[in-house]
C-alpha cells in the first residue's frame, strides 16, 4: 500500500505562483511513475504532469509546458509541482498519484489540494 499526502495549495493572483507537496510512505519506493492531475468542477480529471522516478523523463499536458515544473526529492519521498505564471483556467483540485508502470490509471492516490486562480 501507498499513502500520498499533498499540500501547497491556496488561492493566488494570476501571474502568481504556488509550489505543491506530495509526500508518500509506505510502499512508495516501489513506485516507478509519479505524477500531478486536476480536476476542476464540471471536468473530468486531467493529467497534469508526470516523472519516471528514475528522474531522466518528464511529460507535461500542452496548456501548462513552460510553466509547471515536476520534480522529486527521492530522500524526503516527495514529488513537488511548482506552477509559476498561474492563469485562472488552472483553478481545479490537483492531485498526486502513483504507479509502478506509467501509460496507465494510476492506482495510488492522494485527497488532493485545491489551487483557486483570480483575475
Amino acid at each position: 500500500q501507498v499513502q500520498l499526502v499533498e499540500s501547497g495549495g491556496g488561492s493566488v493572483q494570476a501571474g502568481g505562483s504556488l509550489r505543491l507537496s506530495c509526500v508518500g510512505s509506505g510502499d512508495f519506493y516501489s513506485m516507478n511513475c509519479l505524477g500531478w492531475f486536476r480536476q476542476a468542477p464540471g471536468k473530468e480529471r486531467e493529467e497534469v504532469a508526470i516523472i519516471y522516478t528514475d528522474g531522466r523523463t518528464t511529460y507535461y499536458t500542452d496548456s501548462v509546458k513552460g510553466r509547471f515544473t515536476i520534480s522529486q526529492d527521492n530522500a524526503k519521498s516527495t514529488v513537488y509541482l511548482q506552477m509559476n505564471s498561474l492563469k485562472p483556467e488552472d483553478t481545479a483540485m490537483y492531485f498526486c498519484g502513483a504507479d509502478t508502470e506509467c501509460g496507465g490509471v494510476f492506482g495510488y492516490w492522494g485527497q488532493g489540494t485545491q489551487v483557486n486562480v483570480s483575475s
